[in-house]
């Protein structure tokens, strides 16, 4: 039985951030965020928007009626959760209108965490194949203003759609995965904002791939010339461009000029959006089935997770035929392009007035447009609103 991405969409910001702005105002040469992270743009967050909302525009976007009767499992993704007990999942099942006979979950692990939902969804079709699962993974990246993390930031959230027979891309068995309990990126209890080591933790980064991409092929025997793409966690796209290259060294021209050009179309995406954690992997493989005119049905694709502190998994897929029927016909570049610039001024007082320990608050949401806004708290219960 073939299991795996049935459906998969995605939804950010209607704002944005040029990466120029953001290095002029911060005395940078652009070519720093442009050329050395391989970031153009970063989507800047509402505070009427968080993790919910942005789950449940992009699930939105793909699931049906008939899909909703038969979801039985939601497993949400994020290391930006809105609750330390209550799960973003029920609020997002809430929202989408799914039946009361469903799990929900939340699960964290940096930004693996959708890996492993999508690993405990595969596990769980093989026993319920007649049952869909909702996987999310959403984050809003915040490392601080002025902080050298800033130009990584972003957010959004992806949702794919877990089933037996799926239309986009089959999950092959087996897979590599690689633990340390290791700080190179935390947040303890009481921080909005990530604590990193970011040179150590891009160290880490290779490191952990190296691992898993030579155990993968112990237990596979996969080649370079048995991939059609090469897929990265992209905290910032550069950091995928070393992953590859690493894996590169000693490729021949065909696999080289293969893997690097489907790369440049895996990466689109991200460098519009930045940094999503636990969805950045996926927006980065949405991207490659969105824009690339080379990638083909019967090819495998490889992808590489990481989440630091720290957790790696490689895996593969098979992409499917009519693989483009899972996008549910959503016009992506379309939505990004349709995306609002804000200066860095207004990008600075949007991110200080995210709320988060806050006991009641009415926000001002009418500016926003979205399909699902977060309309405020009241005794610390935060209220959703779904058009």
């Amino acid at each position: 039985m073939k299991i795996g991405i049935d459906k998969i969409g995605f939804a950010t910001s209607d704002l944005y951030l040029d990466m120029v702005d953001l290095a002029n105002a911060r005395q940078e040469d652009p070519n720093k965020y442009l050329i050395g992270i391989g970031q153009a743009k970063m989507a800047v967050i509402r505070p009427t928007q968080d993790v919910v909302t942005m789950a449940a525009t992009a699930a939105k976007r793909i699931i049906s009626e008939e899909d909703k009767k038969n979801i039985s499992y939601v497993i949400f993704a994020t290391e930006s959760g809105i609750d330390n007990s209550k799960s973003a999942a029920v609020y997002l099942a809430d929202l989408l209108g799914i039946l009361p006979n469903v799990r929900t979950l939340e699960v964290k692990q940096a930004c693996y965490g959708a890996t492993a939902a999508l690993q405990l969804a595969k596990g769980y079709i093989a026993l319920n194949p007649e049952s869909k699962v909702l996987v999310i993974g959403a984050d809003n990246a915040r490392y601080g203003i002025k902080t050298p993390g800033e130009p990584t930031q972003g957010g959004g959230a992806i949702a794919m759609l877990v089933s037996s027979n799926p239309k986009i891309l089959e999950l092959e068995n087996p897979t590599a995965a690689y633990a340390e309990n290791i700080m190179d990126f935390w947040r303890p209890l009481g921080h909005s904002k990530a604590l990193v080591d970011g040179k150590y933790s891009s160290g880490i980064y290779l490191d952990f791939l190296r691992n898993v991409w030579d155990e993968q092929f112990k237990k596979t025997g996969f080649k370079l010339q048995d991939y059609g793409a090469l897929l990265f966690h992209l905290p910032y796209t550069k950091m995928g461009l070393k992953g590859l290259r690493q894996i590169l060294q000693d490729a021949s021209v065909d696999d080289s000029t293969r893997l690097t050009r489907e790369f440049e179309y895996a990466r689109q995406f991200n460098r519009e959006v930045g940094n999503l954690y636990t969805g950045s992997l996926y927006l980065s493989f949405l991207s490659l089935i969105v824009n690339s005119d080379s990638i083909r049905s019967g090819q495998r694709i490889g992808l590489f997770s990481y989440g630091s502190g720290a957790q790696a998994e490689f895996f593969t897929g098979i992409l499917q035929p009519n693989y483009q029927e899972g996008l549910a016909g959503v016009d992506y570049q379309s939505i990004l392009n349709k995306r609002q610039a804000v200066s860095v001024s207004e990008y600075e007082k949007f991110f200080e007035s995210h709320i988060f320990d806050i006991e009641n608050i009415e926000l001002d949401y009418q500016e926003d447009n979205s399909d699902f806004l977060l309309m405020g708290v009241q005794d610390y219960k935060r209220k959703y609103l779904g058009r």
